[in-house]
């Protein structure tokens, strides 16, 4: 229990360090004298960071070691942290955005072996609800962040907030080391060292693969943010000075929501993501209603989405593989995920363009087939 609370304040941590400088840091790169180009060209280090999720969870499935595991979340923890407060001493756009990527690159790094980790320490509780209170802690940091960043900025500079994002960094580390120690070794790893056998359900099981193929559909289909306020912007539905409080509304929604999608997955298991298509759905077209009820509203909506993604639908990644193949289980997980994301808004991106009628026909198609492969998933997850 120790090393779980331990693990929820790394990420509560870890998350006012990036999440602040995330929110500033297109201000940054203006400042630095980049342009709106290089300013997307951010977008590379969320490629690569999903990317470094499939390394890092083959790294972890070949060597097999409590060592090699934790020793992953360190290192991924420590890039990704550390590189937000050297934006401080950057001089040139150039240097900032590796330092954004490096920042990106460090998260993919730790991800699947740190779920993994959480997967194994939330057995007690239940799954579920482990991951929903470990995402709601993982929001207050999202929300607290930005706030903090505010505040250094009103009281000196973009670069004293970059300065003052240390202090969470090396409490995220602190509670890292207390969270290795008290949890040293995975019981599943443990167990195959001592020859006790496992079964094989494999990571490339057929419930594994329509599951992850469901994924791909409705990353496919899932609005980004930044599309998403694109348009809020383009179409002046707000002031900008308040369109923040759209991105606030929605992490407070999914902070909300997160322990309850939890509760009822541990209740009713995998069925409880069927709903997650029809939400996705929905979005866009309140979206483009233009209307700021129906803004509102497709925020929260945005906010329940992003916590079922964060929740059950990591769990049922843990409940589809072995504990001797769960690495590699989360980092294709992450893998195509963020992947299918990106190409997704892509398109999504073009559609808006070229015809919004379209934009919605292409997000009905996606979630349609991301419901009936869930559909699958399930029959084959009942008959086993």
């Amino acid at each position: 229990m120790i090393a779980f609370i331990a693990l929820g304040l790394v990420s509560l941590f870890a998350d006012m360090t990036y999440e602040g400088a995330r929110s500033v840091i297109g201000a940054y790169f203006e400042m630095l004298g980049a342009s709106a180009l290089i300013a997307g060209a951010v977008g590379v280090g969320e490629f690569l960071g999903y990317a470094m999720r499939g390394v890092s969870g083959v790294i972890a499935g070949i060597f097999k070691s409590s060592k090699v595991y934790w020793g992953l979340v360190y290192l991924g923890y420590i890039i990704n942290l550390f590189a937000v407060p050297l934006l401080a001493f950057t001089g040139n756009w150039e240097s900032a955005l590796l330092l954004v990527i490096l920042e990106r690159v460090g998260k993919g790094l730790r991800t699947p072996v740190r779920d993994v980790i959480l997967a194994e320490v939330t057995e007690s509780i239940g799954r579920g609800k482990g991951f929903g209170i470990h995402e709601v802690m993982d929001q207050i940091g999202a929300i607290a962040g930005p706030a903090l960043v505010m505040y250094a900025i009103g009281k000196e500079s973009i670069r004293y907030a970059f300065l003052i994002l240390t202090i969470p960094a090396m409490a995220s580390i602190s509670m890292l080391i207390l969270a290795s120690t008290t949890y040293p070794k995975l019981k599943s790893l443990e167990r195959r060292r001592e020859g006790k056998k496992i079964k094989r359900r494999g990571i490339l099981s057929k419930a594994f693969l329509f599951y992850i193929i469901a994924m791909a559909m409705l990353s496919l289909g899932f609005i980004h943010w930044s599309l998403f306020i694109y348009h809020v912007s383009y179409a002046g539905l707000m002031p900008v000075a308040l369109i923040p409080t759209l991105y606030i509304i929605s992490m407070a929604t999914d902070a909300i929501v997160a322990f309850p999608v939890g509760y009822i997955y541990d209740k009713i298991g995998p069925k409880s993501i069927l709903i997650t298509p029809l939400l996705a759905l929905i979005t866009v077209p309140l979206l483009l209603h233009n209307k700021v009820d129906a803004l509102i509203t497709a925020s929260i909506i945005w906010g329940i989405v992003m916590g079922i993604y964060e929740t059950s639908m990591r769990v049922v990644v843990a409940d589809l593989s072995t504990p001797e193949t769960r690495s590699y289980a989360y980092g294709i997980y992450g893998l195509v995920y963020g992947f299918s994301w990106g190409i997704g808004n892509t398109i999504m991106g073009a559609l808006y363009i070229y015809s919004k009628s379209y934009l919605i026909a292409y997000v009905v198609i996606m979630e349609m087939l991301a419901l009936v492969m869930i559909i699958k998933t399930l029959r084959i997850i009942s008959k086993n």
